[in-house]
């Protein structure tokens, strides 16, 4: 066969997570593909260089495909009776707006002992009255992107993520509302279920930070050509 590429791989990787609840396994994939295992393995690696999935370490196994978590975490979506994991305020509201429908998102704020359900509908949010923290320049996001995720979260106000960043010792960074953020989250995010996707530039992304106006420097990256 030909080489497997990003979008292929990308498409089915996602498609299954969205039907399905979990990504394919390589051997999965192979056959799908009418490939090798040496080649799909291969090709989930070079698609991991391109940001667009995150394999376990030492393992060709899918950890991460954006907005999808494929490991417990702290973001849960529900529609109906169908559960997804997400790995952040950002990547969570991004999977909301993918999946459509009546969707509840779990979280807890600041990752703390209170929990609370926001609710999606047909991609508006109708619960608003919070705020999301981004304390990780976005030039770093990918230098640890499980830690970056696992900061991205929602406040009840300003003032407790002040109150939260000296109890943890966590900078702080830029702290928008949430309805904001839904709607960045769901351009960031609306072409992941594409069969022609492909990973944001530099340049793009910081045109889509501009479009939502997200100004503060921890959204600051160089532009060109260069993969997100």
């Amino acid at each position: 066969m030909s080489a497997l590429g990003n979008a292929d791989l990308h498409h089915a990787i996602l498609t299954s997570i969205v039907e399905r609840g979990f990504a394919p396994e390589p051997d999965e994939l192979a056959e799908r593909f009418g490939a090798s295992l040496e080649q799909v393995e291969s090709a989930l690696r070079a698609l991991h260089e391109d940001h667009g999935v995150l394999l376990h370490p030492f393992s060709t196994k899918i950890w991460v495909a954006h907005p999808f978590s494929c490991a417990p975490t702290g973001h849960l979506l529900r529609r109906g009776e169908r559960t997804w994991w997400s790995n952040c305020a950002w990547c969570s509201l991004g999977a909301a707006a993918l999946l459509g429908g009546e969707i509840s998102i779990f979280t807890t704020l600041g990752g703390e002992e209170r929990q609370v359900e926001l609710r999606v509908v047909d991609g508006e949010l109708r619960d608003t009255g919070f705020v999301v923290h981004f304390p990780i320049p976005m030039t770093r996001a990918w230098d640890n992107v499980v830690y970056t995720c696992s900061t991205m979260l929602v406040f009840e106000d300003e003032r407790a993520v002040d109150i939260w960043c000296a109890s943890h010792r966590i900078g702080r960074g830029d702290v928008q509302p949430i309805a904001k953020i839904a709607e960045f989250a769901a351009v960031w995010y609306g072409r992941h279920l594409d069969p022609g996707w492909r990973k944001w530039t530099n340049g793009e992304a910081a045109e889509i930070f501009e479009r939502f106006d997200l100004s503060h420097e921890i959204w600051r990256i160089p532009g060109g050509d260069d993969r997100f």
